[in-house]
């Protein structure tokens, strides 16, 4: 069975349009846990009609505890063999879980494309080539993993969360939990079926994100127990940005990079040239000098 765990908090407006995006994949064998994270306005009676009208719901009513906390409620009270997350404000594509189950066999995670962004002007198409991973380092440098660390695009072996739990009070608590779940991996398999309707939000932690959420992603990424210079030089663009909007000690350590280095973009080659020039804190200096100037 697969567990489908839903945080809910303050979406009146998309809560029906995601509920709905799952009851009615052709894939049926599943278990739907509403989290209700102590949301104020008719989202917790929301959820109860759902669980009237369809047996396989479930909904947990709780003092608002932040999204990690309501993740973590789900996961606890999950009975099937692998799960899912699926945010709120988000919907999948029917039938989405059918192909991505026909994928699970002997993999402990599988990744499925994700529309990103979807009604803002960045929204884009994140596709997959099929292709099993057995080194988890190949698949967060060469899968460019760290690019697409999302916690809901994927189908989980639920084993893979035996004590790990998302942390509670962070932000940007995917790109710290993920690696930690493919620490315990032993195959994990991307597919080019399925669609995750990724939705822009005005008010959420991506578009909202400020120095000291900055921080936070910098400090997650620091954590990774892998690292490439292109890897490094995306990065460093996020050790830029915390170094302009909080002017703090430089968390990032120098690394000596190639400017020759494939899949570096034009902007990231000349940031390195200027790495091996005046190191880290040099080019955070730089470019916030030249964004001040500019802003002018």
């Amino acid at each position: 069975m697969l567990s489908i765990i839903i945080p809910v908090y303050c979406v009146e407006n998309t809560l029906d349009r995601c509920v709905k995006s799952v009851v009615g994949q052709s894939y049926h064998d599943i278990e739907v846990i509403l989290v209700d994270d102590g949301s104020p306005d008719h989202c917790p009676e929301m959820c109860d009609r759902w669980a009237q009208k369809d047996e396989r719901i479930r909904v947990i009513h709780q003092n608002n505890g932040g999204l990690s906390d309501a993740r973590n409620v789900g996961i606890d009270a999950s009975r099937g063999e692998w799960l899912t997350f699926v945010d709120s404000d988000d919907y999948i594509e029917e039938g989405t879980l059918e192909q991505v189950m026909a994928a699970t066999a002997d993999n402990d995670l599988v990744e499925y494309p994700v529309e990103r962004f979807c009604g803002s002007p960045q929204e884009s198409l994140l596709t997959f080539e099929p292709k099993v991973y057995k080194d988890m380092s190949d698949y967060w440098l060469n899968g460019q993993a760290y690019e697409h660390s999302y916690v809901w695009n994927k189908i989980y072996r639920k084993e893979l969360f035996n004590q790990i739990r998302f942390p509670k009070g962070q932000v940007f608590e995917d790109i710290q939990t993920l690696p930690l779940l493919l620490q315990k991996a032993h195959r994990v398999a991307t597919i080019p079926h399925g669609l995750y309707h990724y939705c822009w939000n005005e008010s959420g932690i991506t578009a909202t994100a400020n120095g000291q959420a900055l921080e936070s992603l910098l400090k997650a990424h620091l954590q990774t127990p892998w690292m490439d210079d292109r890897y490094y030089m995306r990065v460093m663009n996020i050790q830029i940005d915390v170094y302009e909007q909080l002017k703090k000690e430089i968390l990032l350590p120098y690394r000596s990079v190639s400017i020759v280095t494939k899949g570096l973009r034009t902007p990231e080659r000349m940031k390195a040239l200027l790495l091996r020039i005046v190191g880290v804190k040099g080019v955070c200096q730089l470019f916030y000098t030249l964004h001040k100037i500019t802003r002018v």
